[in-house]
């Protein structure tokens, strides 16, 4: 019995998810760039986010969107002039991980289950 009882404790503890270092505060405003490769072709976005709001440039184009902070970590976006009914839908970001000027987000649109992976530099 007691080696059932062993491998179950080590298994439990395989999944364990390992501390990661989350220093959400240090990212809640500022400037930043997010860097991402979609079909071979690096793309660079910039935004500059305050406590209520986000203004972003990609490809020439400035946009700009609410931020609602539901705690240190994790806040909802909300475009503020949707040009189309996909922009009017709101995005739940969530700081999972930081490291000195950099952190990794997780993202979907708000009550969708699918979650995207993002990297953002600090740039101030």
């Amino acid at each position: 019995m007691k080696p059932i009882l062993i491998l179950f404790l080590l298994t439990l503890a395989s999944c364990m998810p390992s501390k990661t270092e989350c220093n959400c505060t240090d990212f809640k405003t500022g400037k930043f760039e997010f860097t991402k490769e979609i079909d071979g072709k690096k793309i660079t976005s910039t935004f500059e986010r305050t406590d209520k709001l986000q203004v972003e440039t990609f490809q020439g184009k400035t946009d700009s969107a609410s931020v609602r902070w539901i705690n240190d970590c994790e806040f909802i976006l909300q475009k503020i002039n949707p040009k189309n009914s996909a922009e009017k839908k709101a995005i739940s970001m969530k700081i999972v991980a930081t490291k000195e000027k950099t952190y990794t987000f997780e993202f979907s649109f708000v009550g969708d289950a699918k979650k995207q992976q993002g990297f953002v530099t600090k740039l101030d």
